[in-house]
C-alpha cells in the first residue's frame, strides 16, 4: 500500500509543480494584462467563458484547481472542465470518476465570483466525433459502449453499432444537456468519411440534441464551422481545449474566449443565452457574432460624437470615437463628405483612447449626418463584416 501511495506521488509530481510554477507566473507576470475590459450590452450582461478544457482527470496534466486560477487570473466568468469521458490519463492514480474534477473547481472558485459548469467531451474517432455536453447532472452515467479500453490508450470497439455511439447523447439529452460540436475539420481518423456534418449530425440536430459548434479551437479560427452554424443555426464557441497550463501559449495576447451575453450571471441566464444562441467568438482582435449582437456589442463599446466646427473660415464636421473596450476595431469610415487623413476613411480605434475624424468640403451643413463604418475584424458572416451607422441631428432646434 506504501509502495502504491509513493508510486502515485512520483507520478502526480509533475501536475503538482506545474501547478506551482502556473500559480508564480499568475503572480508575478506583468508583461500582459490578463483580464479583459469589454462591455455590457443593452439588456444583457456579457460573461467571458471557456467551456472546453482538461485535467489529470481524463488527458490533460494540470489539477482542476489550477484552472480556476487560470480563469480567475484572467477575469472569466464562467469556465466547464469537459473531461473525456472515454479516457483515463492516469487510470492507476486516479479512480475514475468524471464528476471529480467539477467537485474540486466548484470547491475551488467558491466565493470567487466564477461560475463552474458541470461538462464533459464525448469523444468517438467516427461520426458525431468529439462533441461537448453542458450543463450535464451526472458526468458517469454517459454509456461508453463504443470503447474497448480507455486507460491510457484511446482504443474502440472493432465493430460499433449506432445504438452505442448515440447512447451518450441520448442520455446527455435526459440530463438536459447542452451539446456542441468540438473543432469540425478534415483531419478526423474516419478517413472513409469526409462530410464534416454527417447524417449522424443530421439526426442529433433533429433530435434536438445537438444545438451548438466549436468556431474557433485554441485560437485558430474555423471557417467549416462557422459556415455550419449559419447553415444550421448553431450556437457559437470559442475555446482553448487545453490540455497544459496556458499562460505560454497566450503569453503575447488574451486566451480565446466565449462571450455569452446573458440577462444575469447566473448557470440559468447562461443556459438560457446559448440556447438562443447569444454568444461571440473572441480571439486574437476579432469577434464573431451575429449581427444583432455583434451590431449592439461594437456600439456599447464605441461612443461617437460630432460637433460642428470652423477652421479658418472653412465649415467643417469634427467626429470623436471613443473605443471603451480593451478591442482595437479596424474600421473603415465613409459620409457624404471627405474624410480628411485617413486614406479610404480606414483607422484603428485604440482601446480606451479617442480617434478624431474631420469632414470637410461642406458647403452648407446638413439636418442630419449619416456616419457610416465597416469594423473589418467584427465577422457576422465568414463572408461579411459588421455595417453599421450612426445618425446625428445637426439642425439646432427652434426655440418656442
Amino acid at each position: 500500500m506504501a509502495l502504491i501511495k509513493i508510486k502515485t506521488m512520483l507520478i502526480l509530481l509533475p501536475c503538482l509543480v506545474l501547478s506551482i510554477q502556473g500559480l508564480a507566473q499568475i503572480q508575478e507576470k506583468d508583461d500582459v494584462q490578463r483580464k479583459i475590459s469589454l462591455p455590457d450590452i443593452p439588456g444583457f450582461q456579457t460573461l467571458k467563458g471557456d467551456f472546453h478544457m482538461h485535467t489529470v482527470f481524463s488527458d490533460g496534466h494540470v489539477w482542476p484547481s489550477f484552472r480556476v486560477n487560470e480563469a480567475l487570473r484572467d477575469g472569466l466568468d464562467v469556465i466547464s472542465l469537459t473531461e473525456h469521458i472515454d479516457y483515463e490519463g492516469f487510470p492507476d492514480e486516479l479512480k475514475r470518476d468524471y464528476n471529480k474534477s467539477y467537485q474540486i473547481a466548484t470547491g475551488a472558485a467558491k466565493g470567487k465570483g466564477l461560475l463552474v459548469i458541470k461538462g464533459v467531451e464525448i469523444s468517438p474517432r467516427v461520426p458525431p466525433y468529439h462533441n461537448n455536453a453542458l450543463f450535464v447532472k451526472d458526468a458517469n452515467i454517459l454509456p461508453i459502449d463504443y470503447m474497448k479500453s480507455g486507460k491510457k490508450k484511446f482504443v474502440m470497439k472493432d465493430s460499433m453499432t449506432h445504438a452505442q455511439l448515440i447512447a451518450p447523447f441520448l442520455e446527455a439529452k435526459k440530463q438536459d444537456a447542452f451539446v456542441f460540436y468540438n473543432h469540425p475539420g478534415y483531419s478526423w481518423w474516419d478517413k472513409k468519411d469526409t462530410a464534416i456534418f454527417t447524417s449522424f449530425h443530421k439526426e442529433l440536430l433533429e433530435k434536438k440534441i445537438l444545438a451548438g459548434v466549436e468556431v474557433a479551437n485554441s485560437g485558430i479560427y474555423n471557417i467549416i464551422a462557422h459556415r455550419l452554424a449559419m447553415k444550421y443555426n448553431l450556437t457559437m464557441f470559442c475555446s482553448t481545449d487545453e490540455h497544459y497550463d496556458m499562460y505560454p501559449r497566450y503569453a503575447k495576447t488574451h486566451r480565446p474566449m466565449t462571450l455569452v451575453f446573458a440577462k444575469d450571471k447566473t448557470e440559468e441566464a447562461i443556459k438560457e443565452a446559448m440556447i438562443a444562441r447569444r454568444t461571440a467568438v473572441y480571439f486574437d482582435d476579432f469577434l464573431i457574432a451575429r449581427q444583432a449582437e455583434a451590431e449592439a456589442f461594437f456600439k456599447a463599446a464605441v461612443k461617437v460624437t460630432t460637433e460642428k466646427k470652423t477652421r479658418n473660415g472653412e465649415p467643417i464636421f469634427e467626429i470623436n470615437m471613443f473605443n471603451d473596450s480593451d478591442i482595437p476595431f479596424k474600421i473603415q469610415a465613409s459620409a457624404d463628405y471627405n474624410i480628411e487623413k485617413f486614406p479610404m476613411g480606414q483607422a484603428t480605434l485604440v482601446p480606451h483612447d479617442t480617434t478624431k475624424m474631420i469632414l470637410k468640403a461642406i458647403w452648407e451643413y446638413p439636418k442630419q449626418l449619416v456616419l457610416k463604418l465597416k469594423v473589418q475584424n467584427i465577422l457576422i458572416t465568414p463572408d461579411e463584416t459588421l455595417g453599421t451607422q450612426f445618425v446625428f441631428i445637426t439642425e439646432e432646434k427652434k426655440k418656442k
